[in-house]
């Protein structure tokens, strides 16, 4: 009971002071939202029946305390979009201006027939939530008009004076797209299928399949056309990774409005971190797939109470390494956790320990003092090396 007062002070004091009053209006929604954070930490249940049993208030009964949870997240006047952006902003007040931010977009399927949109800021081997939209869907593939909203809130939630790149999967190269990207001044690394038309500078019009390199090997063209011609002059970056032993692995055909390099094919490969995102949110973290909810409205308001012990749990793990106290809650002696876990872990524990109490939305921008390692042989092993060829111009 200590544990969970004292992490509310802590996180409603921040939640007050960085979410405009005219955004929550009434304060009893910042405040079950600071208890749905701590009840979801502190139990490690997506349920909010588990939460209640963290709550300190006047109820009495368990019951009261569930609707109170439920009330908050079928209720209208708490809007995702604009309670979770001052946060986000906030953790990021440290960044300078001009600073290049990876954004993955990408879609995670959900029970009983639902799809989660959602944009990511790539973040030290794993991303955290910026904006997101979840709807009824058949599949995991979306069109442009299911995700144009999401575009749109991330452009709104991220700091205007930062250099954005866009990073996404097969699906997601859409003329609409690449045209937004355009007007609000991204950049982009988007792959392709192998069925993309591609206009050569030779005047040869081949799909992307005709130009896969050889296993090991990495092709670059400069200054062609994909789609159509209203998006400009694009560039490719092909590569054929070399598998490992009993796997197969597809090889890659990356757009970019950028001329490139290896260092793209580097680029693209950070949109996989949004899928470590989606594991937290699922298995390996809070477990959203036991949630029994079924109400789209309610479903996007749990993840923003996701998204906000993310962005927390993230910030205070950050704090922990750059205090040099991580080995008080990872055994690994060099970084086996991610951030959010290392924060998660603290959180926990910190005031049963007499731990200081760490900044609960701050995210350095510096580059990873310890990053994570599955195995110090693993580490250890050569950076893959590609042989390269360019076609083009330079």
């Amino acid at each position: 009971m200590g544990d969970s007062r004292q992490m509310y002070r802590t996180l409603f004091s921040a939640l007050w002071e960085h979410i405009p009053r005219r955004v929550f209006g009434d304060v009893r929604r910042l405040v079950t939202l600071a208890w749905a954070v701590i009840g979801l930490c502190l139990t490690k249940s997506i349920s909010p029946n588990d939460w209640g049993e963290v709550v300190i208030s006047n109820a009495q009964y368990a019951a009261s305390h569930q609707r109170r949870f439920q009330r908050w997240l079928r209720n209208k006047r708490v809007v995702p979009h604009t309670f979770y952006p001052p946060l986000l902003r906030t953790a990021l007040v440290d960044w300078e201006p001009g600073e290049r931010m990876y954004v993955a977009l990408d879609t995670s399927v959900l029970p009983n027939g639902y799809v989660l949109i959602r944009t990511s800021l790539v973040y030290r081997g794993r991303a955290l939530p910026i904006a997101w939209r979840v709807f009824k869907h058949s599949s995991a593939s979306v069109s442009y008009e299911d995700y144009e909203i999401v575009l749109k809130q991330t452009q709104e939630a991220l700091p205007s004076e930062m250099v954005i790149v866009l990073l996404a999967d097969r699906g997601f190269l859409h003329r609409k797209l690449v045209l937004f990207t355009r007007k609000a001044r991204w950049h982009y690394r988007l792959r392709a299928k192998a069925s993309t038309v591609v206009h050569l500078q030779d005047r040869r019009v081949v799909p992307m399949a005709k130009l896969r390199p050889p296993k090991g090997a990495a092709h670059f063209y400069h200054s062609v056309r994909v789609l159509d011609d209203d998006i400009g002059l694009a560039h490719l970056a092909l590569a054929t990774p070399v598998p490992e032993k009993g796997k197969k692995v597809d090889p890659w055909y990356v757009v970019s409005d950028e001329p490139t390099a290896v260092a793209t094919l580097d680029e693209y490969g950070l949109r996989f971190d949004i899928e470590e995102n989606f594991l937290d949110d699922k298995s390996n973290g809070f477990q959203v797939e036991a949630s029994r909810l079924d109400d789209v409205s309610a479903i996007g308001r749990l993840f923003l109470i996701l998204a906000v012990a993310t962005l927390h749990c993230t910030s205070v793990g950050v704090g922990v390494v750059r205090a040099k106290t991580r080995r008080w809650v990872d055994t690994h002696w060099d970084r086996g956790m991610s951030y959010l876990k290392i924060g998660w872990k603290w959180l926990r524990q910190q005031y049963r320990r007499g731990w200081p109490t760490l900044s609960p939305f701050a995210i350095d921008p510096a580059p990873d003092p310890e990053p994570a390692v599955a195995s110090r042989r693993k580490a250890a092993q050569l950076k893959r090396q590609w042989v390269v060829s360019c076609f083009g111009l330079p």
